[in-house]
Parts: structure tokens; C-alpha cells; sequence
């Protein structure tokens, strides 16, 4: 005999939970390369372009893995697609600690690229199939914040595990983590309707928006290129992606090259950075919901809320004229702007596209954020390279932080102009309110 469903509950917020812990390995996982930087640039030998090289084969990788895994998420299911992500991006983590070449690191990256892909697609489909509307940008938000809270831990666990065991105990410890994750994710995860832990109430909560003509039949794959609703998503994750990685690999190389900090001393302004980044980006999934309940239109509460993160990020400009710690404040303010605004980035593909195509569009997107992250690291690591042999390391950096001031306004324009209005769309009427064609 099954056990009753009980009489209330608030089962979603734990599927939440999920999602953020497996995103908080995830970049742990990602984020240990760059932390060992110092180590492994003595150890193996790699040039900055070399090491440009080694994280563009991650994001290649990466690309790839989007574009597959998210189409494959759509087709066999949020449960099965994120067990196979995450068994395959923690073997390849833990891979790393075998390696010895420059040679080696870049296809281990791209092994680990090609497993993490799959982490967006499935938790963004997740957050579709539990939360209503109103609810999916905070829910977002919140896991989401597992990328700053990984960037948190990061900086603590790896240096203490290299220090004691050498550098390939972090790569195994993190890899390990990824399966432990498993375990919880095979027990607890099921669609809501099929949950017995969801509460009648809780599932009508959940259900109170379900989108309409949910049974149609999925439509083909390059069909959603078709229409400018994709390519604002596309545009987006283009645009603004590069920046958090260039936040994410090189913010270790930037204190110690400009600031004489290497990560031994560090390590409290990362941290620091990284707490700021999760505490108030949680604050802008939050803040458009309130917005939602609060009477507004999705459309204005999200673009609202999108204009003020791209805001937020301008102060950095400054990054290289202050002090330590107020750098550490402006940094950490454009990281929470950022990690905001992709909360409500990804938010916007459930707010337009039935819950059936979500993981196949945040491919597609993420796959652009990917290839605009390849172009960016190989750029940015010629042009610190050049400004060291010049002696001026320190005007690279402001050239760089300049350009992530000022890609979010540009970013939003263009995202407007793809999409005016945040409504979901019917992808199999002959004659629809969201035109087709690239913006």
C-alpha cells in the first residue's frame, strides 16, 4: 500500500535544494583549475596562452555538450538526463589528477566540459516542471547561487587539500562529491504529479499555471531557431556569459599579478567576493517574483529588474583605481549583478516556451554563452601576456573590466528589441502573437 500524500507541504523547495548542491559541485569542480593556476603554471610549464587554450577546450566542450544535452534532457526526461550529466562531469573531474601535460589538462577540460553542459538544461527544466511562474525566478536564483557558493568553498577546501595531499586530492575529493549527490537525486526526484511527498495543495500550487496545449507534440529542433524569442536567450547568454567567466578563471591571476596577492593571500578577498556574489544575487530572483505577486506584468518585473543588474555592473570600471577590499565590493557587486540577471535570463525561456522545449532552448543559448566564452579567454590572455612583457599588466585588466561594465546594457537593448513582451508562445499554430524570425 503507497503512503499518503500528506495534507501540506513544501516539497519543491527541497527538489531546490537538489539543484543547488549539484550546481555548487559543479563549479567546485570547474573552479579548481583555476585556483591551481599558480601551482600547476611551475609544475607543468603552460604559458597564460596555453592556459587560454586549455580553457577554451573546456568551453568547446561545453558548447557541444549544451546543444546535445539540452535537446536530450527534452527528450528522455529530467531525472535520467541529470544522473548521466553528473556521473560523466565527476569521472572527468577526477581524471585530472592523472594527468601531466599541457596536453593532458586540455582534454581532461574538455571531458569535464562535455559532462557539465548538462547541469543548466536539467536544472532549468526542473525549476519549470516544480515551481509556477511567479516562483521560477527566485527558484532560479537560488540554485543558481550555487555557482558563488562553489566559488566560495573553492577557495577554502582546495588549497588546504593541496597543501596537505598534493594537487590531485582536490580533483578526487570534488570528483567523489559528484556521486555522493547521486544518490540523493535518485531517491528524492520524480515529476510532482507522480510524487507522493507533494501535498494535493502543494501540486495545485505548482500545476497553477501549467502551460497550455502541454501534451502537443515537441516541436522539431530548428524550428526554434525561427523565432526571435530563442534569440534573445541566445543573444544574452552571448553576450554576458564571457564576463562570469572571466570573473570565475582569472580574478586569482588578477590580485596576485596586479595586487602582489598570491592565492595563499587571496584567498579572504575571493571569499569574500563570492559571499557577496551569493548573498544578494538570491536577492534578484526574489525581487521580480515580489513584483509579479505584487501585481505587475511578468514582462515589466523582469525587464525592471534586468535593466537595474545591468546597472550594478558599471562600478566596475573603477575596479583598478581602489583599494583592495573596495575592489573586492565592486567585484562582488558585479558578480551578484550577473549571476541576477542570469537567473532572470533563464527564467525568461520558461516565461515564453512550453515546459516541453525548456532544457532544448537553454542548450542552445548556453551553447552561445559557451562560444562567446571561447572567444573571450584566448583575447584576454594575449592582451595580459602583451601588457606584462610591456610592464603595465595592470592597463590589460582595466581594458577587460571595462568591457564587462558596459556588455549588460548593450545586452539588455538587443534582448529587448528579440522580445518586447515575456508571453508564452505556441509553437505549433499556424498564426502566432510571437512573430518568427531572428530579431
Amino acid at each position: 500500500m503507497s503512503e499518503a500524500a500528506p495534507s501540506f507541504s513544501r516539497y519543491r523547495w527541497c527538489i531546490c535544494g537538489l539543484l543547488f548542491f549539484a550546481t555548487t559541485i559543479n563549479y567546485m569542480d570547474r573552479q579548481v583549475l583555476g585556483l591551481l593556476a599558480p601551482t600547476l603554471q611551475k609544475d607543468i610549464g603552460w604559458s597564460e596562452t596555453q592556459y587560454a587554450h586549455i580553457i577554451v577546450a573546456f568551453q568547446a566542450a561545453y558548447a557541444i555538450g549544451l546543444l546535445v544535452f539540452g535537446r536530450w534532457i527534452d527528450a528522455i526526461g529530467t531525472r535520467k538526463g541529470y544522473a548521466v550529466a553528473v556521473v560523466f562531469w565527476s569521472v572527468a573531474a577526477a581524471a585530472h589528477a592523472l594527468v601531466r601535460s599541457v596536453f593532458g589538462f586540455g582534454v581532461a577540460r574538455f571531458a569535464l566540459g562535455l559532462g557539465e553542459a548538462g547541469n543548466f538544461p536539467a536544472a532549468v527544466k526542473a525549476v519549470a516542471e516544480w515551481f509556477p511562474r511567479r516562483e521560477r525566478a527566485l527558484a532560479n536564483g537560488i540554485f543558481n547561487s550555487g555557482c558563488n557558493f562553489g566559488a566560495v568553498l573553492a577557495p577554502l577546501v582546495v588549497p588546504w587539500l593541496t597543501l596537505r595531499w598534493g594537487w590531485q586530492m582536490p580533483f578526487i575529493v570534488l570528483g567523489a562529491l559528484g556521486f555522493l549527490w547521486l544518490i540523493f537525486w535518485l531517491i528524492f526526484y520524480g515529476l510532482p504529479e507522480n510524487n507522493r511527498r507533494v501535498s494535493p495543495v502543494e501540486l495545485d500550487h505548482i500545476l497553477s499555471d501549467r502551460d497550455a496545449g502541454g501534451a502537443q507534440q515537441k516541436a522539431p529542433w530548428l524550428s526554434l531557431l525561427k523565432y526571435r524569442q530563442t534569440w534573445s536567450f541566445i543573444i544574452g547568454k552571448f553576450m554576458t556569459d564571457p564576463v562570469w567567466w572571466f570573473f570565475l578563471i582569472w580574478l586569482p591571476d588578477y590580485f596576485k599579478k596586479t595586487r602582489n596577492l598570491d592565492v595563499k593571500h587571496s584567498w579572504p578577498h575571493l571569499v569574500t567576493i563570492y559571499v557577496i556574489i551569493t548573498v544578494f544575487s538570491i536577492g534578484g530572483g526574489w525581487i521580480t517574483g515580489h513584483l509579479i505577486k505584487k501585481g505587475w506584468t511578468v514582462t515589466r518585473a523582469r525587464k525592471t529588474g534586468m535593466l537595474g543588474f545591468a546597472l550594478c555592473v558599471l562600478p566596475i570600471l573603477m575596479v583598478t583605481r581602489v583599494g583592495d577590499w573596495t575592489a573586492v565590493v565592486l567585484i562582488g557587486l558585479a558578480g551578484a549583478a550577473h549571476q541576477a540577471w542570469s537567473a532572470n535570463l533563464f527564467t525568461t525561456v520558461s516565461d515564453m516556451f512550453p515546459k516541453r522545449e525548456v532544457a532544448s532552448v537553454v542548450g542552445i543559448g548556453g551553447m552561445a554563452g559557451s562560444l562567446g566564452g571561447m572567444l573571450f579567454p584566448p583575447a584576454a590572455g594575449a592582451l595580459i601576456d602583451r601588457c606584462t612583457a610591456n610592464g603595465n599588466v595592470t592597463t590589460g585588466y582595466m581594458i577587460l573590466f571595462c568591457i564587462c561594465a558596459v556588455v549588460y546594457l548593450a545586452a539588455f537593448v538587443l534582448h529587448h528589441l528579440c522580445a518586447p513582451r515575456f508571453e508564452m508562445i505556441d509553437l505549433h499554430a499556424k498564426e502566432t502573437t510571437a512573430t518568427p524570425g531572428a530579431c
